[in-house]
Formats: structure tokens, C-alpha cells, sequence
């Protein structure tokens, strides 16, 4: 029973594996997506076609290529339309589609459906033995084990699924900026993962936010997994009657509105957040999200922010955790990892379409030879065809007099009346130039690797130029994440102090050598009743110690000293640090 057991979950973990829940590195879909996409291409459901019956395409998919339940059928075509869940939607949606505050869609039978424009990249070149064929489950039909795409879906459009011990949760990301590091990994193979950085900043969501904090980015990209953190976007208004409001005008991503006010109107309840008078959802498909928080009289806006922030979904997590298959076994992949599996399948796809046109090129020429020979002998061609008494004798007849193929000789018989003409000879010819320019073409690309990736890289750069678009999400440094001395220069200063406590800092390039006779500098403006106590040269990077009368010590960074030129006063030490009333700093260091 043990052994029978191990076997069979085995078996069961893996198919779910490798048959339903994790997407193939190469397309970027599970076999679920991809089945539904080439039924709606079979049926020729493209975005210049009208919109068919959703149910009638689910039917399509059960029927021919996936045995399992119409809601999931549906459920996944539903999916690949929503453009608040996919970067990119591959389906175009007419009827109730469902919402990002979790509306649920209609049902199959009251909405319609068709291919996105950029569905047709996916499918390109299908049609040309690009891939691998299986039977479908019944034998009956082929279906495609992967799809010839020429965009980096699963980079794009992200990926989530729960498999047997594993799961993938896959973030979108900025198509342009996809395309720019593939390009560069094509032109540089062994850069590192760290060089591609620069140009996939990190996700880029459909429903836009701000990503806060890059560490968590930096980690997910380098090793596969990481958290990333998503704000919403907002912004301070001020009301007609003086009181303040917090509009939040994007949503982190899969977060719904709905469950979001409820959250707030809790806390409110509960007394852990002060300061909000109402919630208002104003959301509209003309004006986008608005969602508006009003605040009381005497409430501090940022300090409501920072509360949502901590305890509703208004600051959320995204567990980045790339698994997905490769030559069909589940691997963790970062960012050069993923690019580099798609760059190799393109490059294959590029290669066997070429062999395909190659092989179109090279068995129409060899017909066209025929008819041009036909042509240049006609009338023994027609005196030779009217002598026998079948087409299967007229064939062996031509091919025997004029050392024609079975296919020349067959063409040469189901030649009509007008490829007699002149004219007709004339466009034989040019047909036969063009095919053999085509076919020196096609013999160069598959004699260099070069000129193969170059295609790749050329049709990639097309894509961008055709489909891409701003970057939505923005990226916002934590402010534990940024080193403040980066942003001032390594170099010294003079500081000037007042008796009555007015500070600056000043470059000490303002100021020059005095030499013998020489005419002295103003160092400061003061008051009639103020003169300058203290001159300190010190680094920008340098830190100050400002110890006062009642025993407190205070410090501050050279550069968080207000700057000033020589001939300003400076500012109030009390306007620099908290120093309380009745102190006074008495020492400098």
C-alpha cells in the first residue's frame, strides 16, 4: 500500500506540475492559457475579426484540447482579458469581464470574445513547424507544446500558480525595459545578472502604485525570490471649507477598493486610526481610481498616511518567487536566467522558420524551372499532353521527353490556358529571380549565428517600438535605504559661529590665502551686537558635537548645517536642532 500510494502522488504532484499549474519558461503560459489562445487563433477569433460568444470558445477548448471543467476553461479566459491583472491583456473582452474591486464577470454565455492585436506576436509564425506537436488528449488532434511568441511573456505579464509542493508567483514587468535587457544580454552573452539592472528597474504593475523600498527588488531580480513592498499613490487636497484630504488615485497590485474601505471604516471603529471623518470611493471609468479619505479639523495628513500605511492593505507585499519549467522540470530562475531561456527559444524559432522558407522557396522554384521549360517548348508540351489518353500518361510522358520531376510534370498538366502568354513567361521569370535572391538569403542566415540573434534582436526592438509604453509603477527608495553622504561632495568647509548662536557653512573656496599687505576677507554679516565666536574648518562628511549648559550632548552632520554665503548670518542654532528653551550650547567639536 506504501509503495502504491508513493507512486501514484508522485505521478498526481507531477502532472499538475508539469501539466497545469506552472508556466513553461520559453512562452510564458500554462497549458491551460496556451490551449485557450490557439483554439481562438484555430477559429480565427483576431482583433480584426468580429467578437464571438465566450461559451462557444470554452466549448472549443473542452472539445478539442483540455478535458476539464468549463468554469476553469472560462475562468482562465477571463484571466487573459483583464488589463487590471495582466500588464498586456492577450484577450479582448466585450461584456462584464469583472473588476479590480472583485466584481465577479458574467457568465460565458452573455459576454464575447476575441484575440488581442498583440496576440498575434505570440502566434507568429506558428504555422511554419516553429515548434513541437503532441496529440491532444483523444489523439485525434495536434496541439502545440510551446508558442513561437516574440515577446517575453512570462517577464511581462508575471505568472501565478499552486502546484504540489511549489508555487509560482511571477511580477510583471515594463515591457520596453524587457526588451532592452534582452537585447543587451544578446549583444554581451556573459554579462552579469547585475548589468541587466540597469535596464529592468523592477516591476511594473497594471494597476500602477509606488514600489517601496529597492532592496527587496534588487534580491528578486539577482536569486528568483523576494518581497517587494507596493504603496498606493496618493495625494493632500484641500476642501472648499479648509479641511484636508487624502485621495488615493492607484491601488498596489490585486488589492480590491472595496475590502479596502471596510478595512479603514474598522479601524476607525476600533479607535486605532484618528484623525478620519469619511471614506469615499469616487472611482469612475472616466476619472480613474479616487478614493477619498477626508480628515477632521485638526487632523495631520501625513500622519494618517503612515497609519493606513501600517495597517490597511494600502501597503502591500508581493512574494516574488520565480519557479517555472524548464525542459518541463521546475527551477528558480533570476532575471538573466529567464531572459536567457527566451533569447535561445527565439533564436530556435528563428532558425526553423528559416529552414521552413527555405524549403517553400526552394520546392516552388523547382516547380517554376518546370514551367519555364514547359513555356520555352510549348507546343510540343501541348502536342505531347493531347497524345495520351489520362493526365497520369501525360505526366510520364513529359517527365521521360523533357527530364522533368513527377511534381514539374504534374504542374506542367494543371497549367491553364493563360500561362501561355508572353506576359505569364514574364512573371515566371522575375518569380524565379526572386526566389533565388530568397534562397541565397535564407542559406546566409542559417550559415551564421551572428545574423540569427541579429534577427532576433531586430524583431524584439520592433515589438517595443510597436507595443511599448511609460513605466506605471514607481520606484521610491526607503529611507533606511538611501546613504544621504552620496549626495554631497567630499570636501572641506568652513563653519562660522556667532556669539548669539548663528550658524552656516561655508566652501572654503570662497575664501583665500592672505599674503603680506594683503586686504582681509568678510567672513560673516552680523548684528551690531553680534560678532562671530567660532570658525571651524571641517569635512562635509564630518560629524558636530554641540554640547550644552545642562549637560546634554547634540550632534549633526556637517552637511545638514545650513549652507551660506560669506556675507549671510546664517541660522538660528534653535531652528537646526530640537534644543529646548533655556539651554544653550556652551561647547564645539
Amino acid at each position: 500500500m506504501d509503495k502504491e500510494v508513493k507512486r501514484s502522488f508522485i505521478e498526481y504532484s507531477m502532472s499538475v506540475i508539469i501539466s497545469r499549474a506552472l508556466p513553461d519558461v520559453r512562452d510564458g503560459m500554462k497549458p491551460g492559457q496556451r490551449r485557450v489562445l490557439y483554439t481562438m487563433y484555430e477559429d480565427h477569433l483576431t482583433h480584426d475579426k468580429p467578437f464571438r460568444k465566450s461559451a462557444t470558445t470554452v466549448g472549443a477548448v473542452l472539445g478539442r484540447y483540455h478535458p476539464h471543467g468549463d468554469s476553469s476553461v472560462y475562468g482562465t479566459m477571463v484571466h487573459l482579458a483583464q488589463p487590471f491583472y495582466m500588464l498586456h491583456p492577450l484577450i479582448e473582452g466585450q461584456g462584464n469581464f469583472g473588476s479590480m474591486d472583485g466584481d465577479s464577470p458574467a457568465a460565458m454565455r452573455y459576454t464575447e470574445a476575441r484575440l488581442q492585436k498583440i496576440s498575434a506576436e505570440v502566434m507568429a509564425d506558428i504555422d511554419k513547424q516553429t515548434i513541437d506537436w503532441t496529440p491532444n488528449f483523444d489523439g485525434e488532434e495536434l496541439e502545440p507544446t510551446v508558442l513561437p511568441t516574440r515577446i517575453p511573456l512570462l517577464l511581462v505579464n508575471g505568472a501565478s500558480g499552486i502546484a504540489v509542493g511549489m508555487a509560482t508567483n511571477m511580477a510583471p514587468h515594463n515591457l520596453g525595459e524587457v526588451v532592452d535587457a534582452c537585447c543587451a544580454y544578446i549583444d554581451n552573452p556573459d554579462c552579469q545578472c547585475e548589468d541587466l539592472l540597469h535596464f529592468v528597474k523592477g516591476p511594473d504593475f497594471p494597476t500602477g502604485g509606488i514600489l517601496y523600498g529597492y532592496a527587496g527588488i534588487k534580491e528578486a531580480l539577482l536569486t528568483g525570490r523576494g518581497r517587494v513592498v507596493i504603496r498606493a499613490k496618493y495625494e493632500i487636497e484641500t476642501t472648499k471649507n479648509n479641511r484636508q484630504q487624502i485621495v488615493f488615485t492607484e491601488m498596489p497590485y490585486m488589492v480590491r477598493k472595496d475590502e479596502l474601505c471596510d478595512a479603514i471604516g474598522k479601524l476607525i471603529k476600533d479607535g486605532k486610526i484618528e484623525g478620519i471623518s469619511d471614506v469615499n470611493d469616487e472611482s469612475s471609468d472616466r476619472d480613474g481610481i479616487r478614493l477619498v479619505v477626508q480628515l477632521k479639523q485638526d487632523a495631520v495628513a501625513n500622519v494618517v498616511v503612515n497609519m493606513l500605511f501600517k495597517h490597511t492593505a494600502l501597503q502591500s507585499s508581493f512574494a516574488v518567487n520565480n519557479i517555472a519549467l524548464v525542459n518541463g522540470r521546475p527551477e528558480l530562475l533570476n532575471l538573466k536566467q529567464l531572459i536567457a531561456h527566451f533569447v535561445d527559444h527565439r533564436h530556435e524559432v528563428v532558425v526553423r522558420r528559416t529552414q521552413h522558407d527555405l524549403k517553400v522557396a526552394q520546392d516552388r522554384l523547382h516547380i517554376v524551372q518546370g514551367l519555364l521549360i514547359a513555356q520555352d517548348n510549348i507546343d510540343e508540351v501541348v502536342h505531347t499532353i493531347r497524345a495520351q489518353r489520362t493526365p497520369e500518361d501525360a505526366r510520364q510522358a513529359l517527365m521521360e521527353r523533357f527530364d522533368l520531376s513527377e511534381l514539374q510534370a504534374a504542374a506542367i498538366v494543371a497549367m491553364r490556358l493563360g500561362a501561355l502568354t508572353g506576359l505569364e513567361h514574364g512573371k515566371l521569370t522575375a518569380e524565379r529571380d526572386q526566389l533565388e535572391a530568397s534562397i541565397a538569403e535564407f542559406t546566409a542566415i542559417l550559415g551564421s549565428r551572428d545574423l540569427q540573434l541579429k534577427i532576433v534582436k531586430d524583431e524584439l526592438i520592433e515589438i517595443k517600438n510597436t507595443y511599448g509604453d511609460e513605466r506605471r509603477t514607481e520606484i521610491v527608495y526607503s529611507s533606511e535605504e538611501f546613504n544621504p553622504e552620496d549626495f554631497y561632495a567630499d570636501e572641506d568647509v568652513v563653519i562660522t559661529i556667532s556669539h548669539l548662536g548663528y550658524i552656516k557653512r561655508t566652501s572654503l573656496t570662497e575664501y583665500r590665502l592672505q599674503n603680506r599687505g594683503g586686504v582681509g576677507m568678510k567672513g560673516s554679516a552680523t548684528r551690531d551686537e553680534d560678532f562671530i565666536e567660532h570658525i571651524y574648518v571641517a569635512n562635509m562628511h564630518s560629524t558636530m558635537l554641540l554640547f550644552t549648559q545642562n549637560g546634554k550632548c547634540y550632534w549633526l552632520k556637517v552637511y545638514e548645517i545650513p549652507e551660506g554665503s560669506r556675507a549671510s548670518k546664517g541660522r538660528a542654532i534653535q531652528n537646526v536642532i530640537n534644543i529646548e528653551s533655556d539651554d544653550k550650547i556652551k561647547a564645539y567639536i
